[in-house]
C-alpha cells in the first residue's frame, strides 16, 4: 500500500467550482502539528477553508474574499493595490501601514513573508488554491518570529484527463479579469498551468491597477514512498496609490484622492518571481520532508513626501527602489515511536531564510517636475537572515492529546550603507529567543473536545521599522517584543451536520513596538508599551440538508495598552485601545444549493468601530454592516463545462470606511470602501 500523503481521487473532469458539494465537518490540516490530522482532534485554533469556499461565486482577486469567514482574523481590503490587504490575527499585524506584518504567510511550503516578518498576500494565487489553513494562538509561535498567526495556502495537484479552461469577467469601476489554464495527470505525475490578468480603474480617483499572475506546478510520484513537486509563480503589477483621506475629505467625497497623490503621481510597480521544490520520502513509518526556494522581487514606489522634508541631509527621498534576492529551505524529520503507548510522533526540523535588498532612495522630483525620479539620496544593502531549529512532539493517548514544541529563533538584520555623503548609517542587530508552546486536549465524548494551550511569542522589528532612529541612522536600540499567550477552547460536533469551535484567549506583550514620531514621510519606532489582548472566538458551520448550509464566525477582542508611554510628544494613557483592531466582528453566510450546478448565498459582515491612532482622540472609523449576494451556475454538455458567476457586494449601498492607515502622520487615516458594486463572469472548460 502506498504511504504517500492522501490525494484527491482522480476526476474525469474538474469544473471551475469545487467538486465537492457537502460541508466537511472534520477537515484534515497540517498547520500546527505539521502532520496530517483532523482539526477536530488538535488542541489549538485552526481552520481549513476548502476549494469550494475559496472559489464558488468569488472573483479570486484577493484573499479577503474568503478569510472573512475565519474568527480571530480581521481582513481589511484597502481598495488600494499599491498597499495590499491589511490582515491581523488576534491583534497581531494591526499596526501594518502596508502589506502584512506579524503574520506568517506560506504558499506550498514557501514563505510569502521575509525573515523580518513583512509579507505580501498578493502573491497568493487563489485560482489554483486547493485549501487555505489558518492557525491562531500559542501554537503559531512554533513557526518562528513574527508568527502572531499563520496563513498557509496549498495549491491543487493536476489530476485526471487533460483539461483546458478559460474565463472572462467584468465588474464595477472598469474591473476586468481573464484567465487561462491547463491541467491533468495520472498516478505517477501531474501538472497545472494557470495565467490571469486583472485590470481595474479603481473605486477611488487615482487608484487604477493592472496585475498579471502566472503559476505552474509539476508533481511526480516516482514510487510509492516518495513525492516531488516543482512550483513556479510570478506576479507583475502596476498600481496607482490614492493614499488615505482625512475625515472631512471622506465626508465630502469618498471617491476623492488627496491632492498630493496626484501632485507626486504616487504609484507602485512590482515584479516578483519565485521557484520552489518540495520533496517527501518515507523510510518505513518515518518521513523526511525537504523544501528549497529562491526568487527575486523588484519594487519601485513613488511617495507623496513634499520637497521641504527631503531637504534634510539625512532624508532618504520620496522614491523607493529596491531589487531583492531571496532564498531558503527547510528540512524536517517525522518519526513515529511505537515503543510508547498510544500514537506518539516527534518532529525535528530546521528552517533557513535569507533576503537581501539592493535598495536606493531618490528625490521624487527633478527641477520643477514632481513625481519623477530625481537625485540619489539613499544607497544600501539590507540583509536579513534567520536560522531556526525546532522540536515538536505529538502524542495521542486514549482520550488525551498532547502537542508540545520548542523553537530557537535567530534573526540577523544588517545594513551596509553605500551613500556616505550624509555619514555612514551601517549597522547590524541580531535577535535570539527560544519559544516553547504546549497544548493539551481531552475528549469528553466522541463529539466533544476541550483543550488548553500556552506559548511564548517573539516579534522582531521589520527592516522598515529599523530604518530610522530619532538621532538618524539605523535604529540599533530597537528590541523585539515578546508575548505570553494562553488559550482555552471547546470543539463539538452537534448532530450529523454541525461543527462548533469556541476559544477564549489572553495575550500579554512586553516591549510592544509603537510609533515614536512620524513626520516628513518618516516614521520612527520604539519599545514603549505593554499590551493586553483578551477575546473570544466562535465558529459554527452547519449543513442542514443537501441544499442548505450556514456559517457563523464571531470575534470579540479587547486590545489595550497596559501602561503609559509617550508617542509623537504626547502621553498615551494605559487603557487606550490598539488602533486598527475592531472590538467586534461578525460574519454570517446562508448558502443554497438546490441541485448540482446551482448555488447561491447571502453573506453578511458586521465590524465595530476602529481607532486610527494610539491616543484614540482622532475620530474612529465607524462600525458598519454590509451584505453581499453571489450565485454560480454550471452546465455540463459532453466534454464541455460552462459556468456563470454573478456577485453583488454591498447590496444596500452602505457608505463606510473599509480600512484605516494606522497612525498616518498626515491625518489621512481613512480608506473608503465602494458602494454597491457588481462582478459577472463566464467560463468554460474542455475535458479531453
Amino acid at each position: 500500500m502506498s504511504r504517500r500523503l492522501p490525494l484527491l481521487p482522480a476526476l474525469l473532469c474538474v469544473p471551475f467550482a469545487a467538486a465537492e458539494t457537502d460541508l466537511s465537518l472534520d477537515p484534515l490540516v497540517i498547520s500546527g502539528s505539521r502532520s496530517e490530522a483532523a482539526g477536530f482532534d488538535l488542541p489549538f485554533s485552526v481552520d481549513s477553508l476548502e476549494r469550494r469556499q475559496i472559489s464558488e461565486g468569488q472573483p479570486g482577486i484577493n484573499a479577503s474574499e474568503v478569510l472573512q469567514r475565519v474568527p480571530g482574523l480581521v481582513v481589511q481590503n484597502r481598495q488600494n493595490y499599491a498597499q495590499d490587504l491589511q490582515i491581523s490575527s488576534r491583534g497581531f499585524g494591526s499596526r501594518a501601514t502596508f502589506g502584512v506584518r506579524g503574520i506568517k504567510l506560506i504558499a506550498d511550503g514557501i514563505p510569502a513573508s521575509t525573515p523580518d516578518g513583512q509579507g505580501q498576500a498578493a502573491t497568493f494565487d487563489l485560482d489554483t488554491a486547493e485549501r487555505i489553513e489558518v492557525l491562531r494562538g500559542p501554537m503559531a509561535t512554533l513557526y518562528g518570529s513574527n508568527s502572531g498567526g499563520v496563513i498557509q495556502l496549498f495549491s491543487r495537484d493536476g489530476e485526471g484527463p487533460l483539461q483546458l479552461s478559460g474565463g472572462s469577467a467584468f465588474g464595477s469601476d472598469g474591473l476586468r479579469k481573464e484567465r487561462l489554464s491547463a491541467e491533468g495527470g495520472n498516478g505517477q505525475a501531474g501538472f497545472i498551468l494557470d495565467r490571469s490578468r486583472l485590470d481595474t480603474d479603481g473605486y477611488r480617483d487615482h487608484s487604477a491597477a493592472w496585475r498579471e499572475q502566472n503559476f505552474a506546478k509539476l508533481h511526480i510520484d516516482p514510487d510509492e514512498d516518495s513525492r516531488l513537486a516543482l512550483i513556479y509563480s510570478d506576479l507583475n503589477q502596476q498600481s496607482d496609490d490614492p493614499l488615505g483621506l482625512t475625515w472631512d475629505a471622506y465626508r465630502r467625497d469618498p471617491r476623492s484622492v488627496a491632492a498630493v497623490a496626484e501632485q507626486f503621481d504616487t504609484r507602485k510597480s512590482i515584479d516578483h518571481r519565485q521557484l520552489g521544490l518540495n520533496y517527501e520520502r518515507y523510510f518505513g513509518a518515518a518521513r523526511l520532508q525537504a523544501s528549497l526556494y529562491g526568487g527575486t522581487r523588484r519594487v519601485v514606489q513613488y511617495q507623496s513626501i513634499p520637497r521641504g522634508p527631503q531637504a534634510a541631509s539625512s532624508h532618504a527621498g520620496g522614491v523607493i527602489d529596491f531589487e531583492r534576492e531571496f532564498h531558503g529551505g527547510s528540512l524536517r524529520w517525522l518519526q513515529p515511536v511505537t515503543a510508547l503507548p498510544g500514537d506518539f510522533e516527534w518532529i525535528l526540523g530546521v528552517d533557513y531564510d535569507f533576503s537581501e535588498d539592493d535598495r536606493q532612495g531618490y528625490e521624487n522630483f527633478a527641477g520643477a517636475r514632481q513625481g519623477i525620479k530625481g537625485r540619489l539620496r539613499r544607497d544600501e544593502i539590507d540583509t536579513v537572515t534567520s536560522l531556526d531549529p525546532y522540536l515538536q512532539a505529538n502524542w495521542r493517548l486514549g482520550d488525551w492529546t498532547l502537542q508540545a514544541g520548542l523553537r530557537h529563533n535567530q534573526m540577523k538584520a544588517e545594513v551596509d550603507d553605500k551613500f556616505l555623503a550624509n555619514g555612514d548609517d551601517s549597522g547590524s542587530r541580531t535577535y535570539r529567543k527560544t519559544t516553547p508552546a504546549l497544548g493539551v486536549m481531552y475528549a469528553f465524548t466522541p463529539d466533544l473536545r476541550g483543550y488548553l494551550s500556552a506559548g511564548k511569542g517573539f516579534e522582531t522589528p521589520t527592516m522598515s521599522e529599523l530604518a530610522y532612529s530619532p538621532g538618524g541612522g539605523f535604529n540599533l536600540e530597537l528590541d523585539a517584543s515578546s508575548s505570553t499567550q494562553y488559550e482555552a477552547g471547546l470543539k463539538a460536533r452537534l448532530g450529523e451536520g454541525t461543527r462548533l469551535n469556541a476559544a477564549l484567549f489572553q495575550i500579554r506583550t512586553e516591549d510592544e513596538l509603537v510609533v515614536a514620531a512620524a513626520s516628513g514621510g518618516r516614521t520612527t519606532y520604539q519599545n514603549a508599551a505593554r499590551t493586553l489582548r483578551q477575546g473570544f472566538e466562535l465558529a459554527i458551520d452547519s449543513q442542514w440538508s443537501e441544499q442548505w448550509s450556514t456559517t457563523l464566525a464571531y470575534t470579540r477582542l479587547s486590545a489595550t495598552y497596559d501602561d503609559d508611554f509617550t508617542s509623537n510628544g504626547r502621553t498615551i494613557a494605559k487603557g487606550r485601545h490598539l488602533p486598527g483592531v475592531p472590538g467586534t466582528t461578525l460574519y454570517g453566510e446562508l448558502a443554497w444549493r438546490p441541485r448540482e450546478g446551482i448555488s447561491s448565498a447571502i453573506e453578511g459582515l458586521y465590524r465595530s468601530k476602529v481607532y486610527v491612532e494610539d491616543s484614540n482622540q482622532e475620530r474612529p472609523a465607524p462600525g458598519y454592516a454590509v451584505f453581499n449576494w453571489r450565485t454560480r451556475l454550471e452546465q455540463q454538455l459532453g466534454p464541455w463545462t460552462f459556468g456563470q458567476t454573478l456577485r453583488i457586494d454591498n447590496l444596500f449601498d452602505r457608505e463606510y470606511i473599509g480600512s484605516v492607515i494606522v497612525a498616518d502622520g498626515n491625518g489621512r487615516y481613512y480608506e473608503p470602501a465602494p458602494g454597491r458594486n457588481w462582478y459577472a463572469g463566464l467560463d468554460l472548460a474542455y475535458c479531453f
